[in-house]
């Protein structure tokens, strides 16, 4: 067999221009102008790696040069040096005396909004202001209540803080009226007085507790603030400490969208809900965003865009969900909920163009929008996030966009990050679908004989039933086809297909261990077990690849069974016409941390196959992620050791694009053009970024 190497490229899901539709030849081939990730900084790189820090609330210094993040879970600011924007390093911490809520800048000052209650109904706070090049707190103001969010007014005079003063969600079930009442701090730098600005009355769901969430400041000196939790907006004048305007968000009837959480996803239910907004931006003096986000009764799942008079001038309805799905960022877990939660959002002129970016704190993504025509956005692309992005902060000088995410569970391998994404070319390829067919947890991958730009793909027991997915090379999921058992469809737990030469396929089934073949409508014909005593010596992480060489169909399992070596798998050969198995020992590397084990099966020629070796840890701590290559006797007798050759470490690739190393490279094939494909398995957004990984190998194998 001779091996074939070339340069290999990485790209992550990204968007379309449009949901249901494929970008632009010109986007296709890398000239149009978007964003792409640079670095993704786990902030524990400021302590240790047994630190749970967080990154909430970011900004950015007046240099461009530092990200300073919130840290709630330390009482501290923590800092990143973003002077190579894709090489960021630590630059260390801040005690703050509490927990900071917020953080801006106003020239080299920072001003942090810090939480210093003792319980809910003795809400205090202070605003910390710092010199940003020593680092010296320079004075502490009392706030005399529980600070959400602090914004800085463009002209530089003043600072507005929501002082939230929360309520204790273990009391009533969380339902308001819950005292003491929040308001807005305004704060005249000329003299860091505070003045207190009521926003008691203003609604009439909760007329004594406004609890006002965020605020965003335009060039007018004036202030937006949202009551989230009364689904009520105030447009405030600083100078003057007057409401100038204050109105309900409304409430929208919401279709087409999944509203069970039944692991599928099906976009045909509506929701009639308030929007209870939580993030606010003024995009211009008289227009300003909302991050439609939700609390106990609301959420529109998507955002909008309202004018200073109180009039929705343009709402997302459901194409913010529908892009998640199409981009199989769609948590479907929260489809009884509030789906994606639009949690902030954040507007930025770059090279020109003014930017309205939102995040999803469920879906793990931030959605970039065009608002040059405010009242119609256009969506541009979508950028992938680690879990929870709350923060989101354009830096025009420089051509950036920060965000920052909160969710920190080391055993399950996610970290609270800071990632910074830069204005540039388009990626050549993507994973997107068409005509919003959903997709997520793409556990294996095929190529399609006779079919030189075709890849088929299977949904893993993330969703049920199990479908088959067709894809092109390009990466767009444009076919979708249910899995049926007697005239019924059936949910395996598929982590293998192959695409049959003579119609029909394959599938590796984990759990229940078996081999089940399909005809070409993807109705089974045939489901084949293991030998007893090979599926009862299975203990985990069972079938994982599945090839087909003329009679023979090869499988893999993943991890050692019980009575083999330590560190092998097991390879199997089931002859279909005598019905019998045969086996081989594959050696298996040994990873530093956690376990190593096989993710794919494809066969290369009649007696050479390869691999997916990895290890099942994400981010820093991913070691192993390698396509080795074995061949097999012609004959043999008992389970003989192969001897594995390396063909391509796909560590550096998957590192390339500066996210969140993903753990579960799961698919692997050779297209009828004779380039090698990869892809990881974002298991459906459950405890997982729901990032997909689509990897171009070159002339590979």
């Amino acid at each position: 067999m001779s091996i074939r190497r070339t340069t290999s490229a990485v790209v992550s899901v990204v968007a379309l221009a449009a949901v249901g539709s494929v970008p632009t030849a010109a986007a296709a081939h890398g000239r149009a102008a978007s964003f792409h990730r640079l670095a993704t900084f786990p902030v524990y790189l400021n302590s240790s790696i047994d630190d749970a820090a967080a990154a909430e609330i970011s900004t950015v210094t007046e240099d461009g040069r530092t990200v300073v993040y919130t840290d709630s879970p330390g009482k501290r600011l923590g800092f990143v040096d973003i002077t190579n924007p894709a090489r960021p390093s630590a630059s260390g911490t801040l005690a703050v005396g509490g927990e900071p809520t917020s953080v801006a800048h106003l020239g080299r000052l920072l001003l942090a909004g810090v939480n210093t209650r003792t319980s809910f109904t003795s809400p205090s706070g202070k605003l910390v202001v710092i010199d940003s090049a020593t680092r010296r707190v320079v004075r502490e103001i009392d706030l005399g209540g529980q600070p959400d969010s602090v914004a800085v007014a463009p002209s530089g005079r003043y600072i507005a803080v929501a002082i939230e003063n929360e309520r204790d969600e273990d009391v009533n079930d969380g339902v308001i009226p819950q005292a003491p009442a929040g308001w807005l701090a305004v704060i005249d730098v000329a003299t860091w007085k505070v003045s207190r600005v009521s926003l008691s009355g203003l609604s009439d769901l909760a007329p004594t507790d406004p609890e006002p969430e965020y605020v965003s400041i335009n060039s007018r000196d004036e202030a937006v603030v949202s009551l989230q939790e009364n689904n009520h907006l105030a447009v405030v004048s600083l100078a003057t400490r007057k409401i100038i305007r204050s109105f309900d968000a409304g409430t929208v009837t919401v279709g087409g969208v999944d509203t069970l959480d039944d692991d599928q996803i099906k976009l045909d239910g509506t929701i009639t809900a308030k929007r209870e907004p939580d993030g606010v931006a003024w995009i211009t003096d008289d227009l300003f965003a909302t991050a439609n986000e939700g609390d106990y009764e609301g959420g529109s799942r998507g955002w909008s865009i309202f004018s200073k008079s109180g009039k929705a001038v343009w709402d997302a309805g459901n194409s913010l969900e529908r892009i998640a799905v199409a981009h199989g960022q769609y948590p479907d877990k929260r489809s009884d909920a509030k789906g994606i939660e639009p949690e902030n959002v954040a507007f930025g002129r770059i090279g020109g163009v003014p930017y309205v970016f939102v995040n999803s704190e469920r879906g793990n993504f931030t959605a970039v929008y065009d608002v040059s025509n405010p009242v119609s956005p256009r969506f541009k692309q979508l950028l992938p996030t680690t879990n929870g992005p709350e923060g989101v902060v354009a830096v025009p000088s420089r051509g950036l966009v920060v965000v920052s995410s909160e969710e920190d569970d080391a055993s399950i391998g996610i970290r609270g990050t800071v990632q910074v994404f830069g204005l540039g070319s388009a990626p050549s390829s993507k994973i997107v679908s068409r005509d919003e067919i959903p997709w997520g947890a793409l556990s294996a991958l095929s190529a399609v004989p006779g079919r030189r730009d075709r890849l088929a793909s299977v949904t893993d027991a993330v969703y049920t039933p199990t479908r088959i997915l067709g894809l092109s090379t390009s990466g767009v999921i444009d076919t979708s086809r249910t899995v049926t058992k007697d005239g019924t469809p059936v949910g395996y737990d598929a982590e293998g297909l192959v695409v049959r030469k003579q119609g029909g396929y394959w599938l590796a089934v984990e759990g229940t261990n078996l081999l089940v073949r399909l005809n070409a409508r993807a109705e089974v014909q045939e489901e084949i077990p293991l030998p007893a005593d090979v599926a009862a010596a299975i203990t985990s992480n069972g079938l994982e690849g599945i090839a087909e060489v003329g009679t023979s169909v090869w499988v893999a399992v993943q991890r050692p069974i019980k009575g083999d070596p330590a560190n092998t798998a097991r390879i199997g050969r089931y002859d279909t016409v005598t019905k019998t198995w045969s086996w081989l020992l594959y050696p298996l590397d040994t990873a530093p941390t956690g376990w190593v084990g096989l993710s794919e099966l494809v066969a290369v020629d009649s007696n050479t196959f390869a691999v997916i070796e990895r290890d099942n840890q994400r981010g820093t701590l991913a070691a192993i992620k390698k396509i080795y290559t074995f061949d097999v006797p012609a004959t043999w007798s008992g389970t003989p050791t192969v001897k594995k050759k390396l063909i391509k470490d796909l560590l550096p690739l998957l590192k390339a694009d500066g996210g969140w190393v993903q753990d579960k490279v799961e698919g692997l094939a050779v297209a009828g053009n004779g380039r090698t494909y990869a892809v990881t398995d974002n298991d459906g957004i459950d405890d997982a970024t729901g990032e997909t990984v689509f990897l171009d190998l070159g002339r590979l194998l």
